[in-house]
């Protein structure tokens, strides 16, 4: 007689918040009152914020959701109430839970909101050893509730903002509380709590982000491109683009795609008649301001020798890998050993490689090793390139000794 097949229980919709969806807090009277309430309740608060990505220029949060025991949920609009610093100051004792926090912590600091402490649900879940980590998944595997996600994409600088938009940012904090607990369980469970709380006090501390160096870099397709003066255009025309973007408040794609920039520099049009020719230059908004791109590829076109951007930026830390091989062998095993190693540990564990180590500390490490590659010597490299202590105790012994084997002749181990 054989067991039966275990039968799989289908997640209870989450179609309501269990209080209703509040009115969106719009005036001093209203956050001064929302500030009263969430200070007055008690346990974690769950944050979440709601941005128009693709629609708007830049990352700033249109809708601000909170829930708090005691409190109940807030919709804030930080377009209408920019400055929430009182409220982040009457949470400055409570747990932040949030999911995917470094996605959101940018967008909150900007309205004034900085947790002193933070509980993220996407990383717990990482960390516990979970396959999916969105929030509607989670929420279904760990809860049994099923999150309606129809209106994640949409356009949160809409005012008024939609009944159902509200119902559905209602429940994004519904539940995060009691998602945070029952991974917080499962995290003590696996003995790995002390190393969610290590990587949760970094969200925390981490400063605001700087500009990246050449953000024009970023542009998809650059890979076409290969020569100096056509890297020019990408570059004249990216910050002519984001320029407009800027001004207009409006996602940058939105105005020129990316796929139109990478076409003009490789076509590298003389005229704009030239320029309108490519397919990509057809729609109404890229025609209204046809001359004012062709401008951006004259601008390159005329730029001196000199101040032609380098095919390969200079970079911070080990050229790319591909090159590895080539360029020094020795760094190409010690890299391959050094992956070998954390995916062995990472899969003891049940911790994705990735948040078990950065790639780019593992890149650093394999192309410059400590001259002496003992177990102390790699912990304090790590430790240099940020690695919590979590990460360093479990790591440096593997990463030393596969190392070291590889820089053994012949690739075999090591003399003892």
């Amino acid at each position: 007689m054989t067991d039966a097949a275990p039968v799989e229980t289908a997640a209870v919709p989450l179609l309501e918040p269990r209080d209703g969806v509040p009115a969106v807090v719009e005036g001093s009277e209203q956050l001064h009152a929302t500030v009263e309430a969430m200070g007055a309740g008690h346990g974690p608060v769950a944050v979440d914020a709601e941005r128009a990505s693709g629609y708007r220029y830049g990352q700033r949060a249109y809708l601000v959701q909170l829930r708090r025991a005691g409190a109940g949920t807030a919709l804030v609009d930080p377009i209408a109430c920019p400055d929430l610093s009182e409220l982040s100051a009457a949470l400055a004792d409570a747990e932040w839970v949030l999911h995917a926090a470094s996605q959101d912590l940018p967008c909150l600091a900007e309205v004034g909101l900085r947790p002193s402490q933070v509980f993220d649900t996407e990383l717990a879940g990482r960390l516990a050893g979970h396959a999916r980590v969105g929030l509607g998944p989670l929420v279904e595997s760990v809860l049994g509730l099923a999150l309606e996600k129809g209106h994640a994409a949409v356009d949160w600088s809409t005012r008024p903002l939609p009944a159902a938009w509200l119902r559905y940012a209602a429940l994004d904090v519904e539940v995060l509380v009691e998602l945070r607990d029952a991974l917080a369980e499962d995290l003590r469970r696996q003995r790995k709590l002390s190393w969610a709380r290590e990587e949760f006090a970094m969200l925390a501390a981490a400063a605001p982000s700087r500009e990246r160096a050449d953000p024009w870099r970023r542009t998809s397709g650059l890979h076409r491109v290969r020569r100096p003066r056509q890297l020019a255009v990408v570059r004249s025309l990216w910050e002519t683009r984001d320029q407009l973007a800027r001004e207009r408040d409006v996602a940058p794609g939105r105005v020129l795609p990316d796929a139109a920039i990478v076409e003009a520099a490789l076509a590298m049009p003389t005229t704009s008649a030239e320029l309108a020719a490519l397919s990509v230059y057809g729609g109404r908004s890229t025609r209204r301001h046809l001359r004012v791109w062709h401008g951006a590829v004259e601008l390159a076109r005329r730029l001196p020798e000199k101040a032609l951007p380098p095919v390969s930026p200079r970079v911070d830390g080990p050229p790319p890998i591909r090159g590895w091989a080539e360029r020094d062998p020795a760094a190409a095993a010690r890299l391959a050993a050094a992956r070998a190693a954390v995916a062995a540990v990472a899969d003891e564990h049940d911790v994705p490689a990735e948040n078990l180590l950065a790639p780019d500390a593992v890149r650093r490490l394999a192309w410059t090793p400590p001259t002496a590659c003992s177990a102390d010597a790699v912990a304090q490299a790590l430790t240099s390139y940020g690695a919590r202590d979590w990460q360093v105790r479990l790591t440096a012994a593997p990463l030393a000794a596969g190392m070291t084997a590889a820089d053994a002749p012949d690739g075999g181990e090591a003399p003892r």
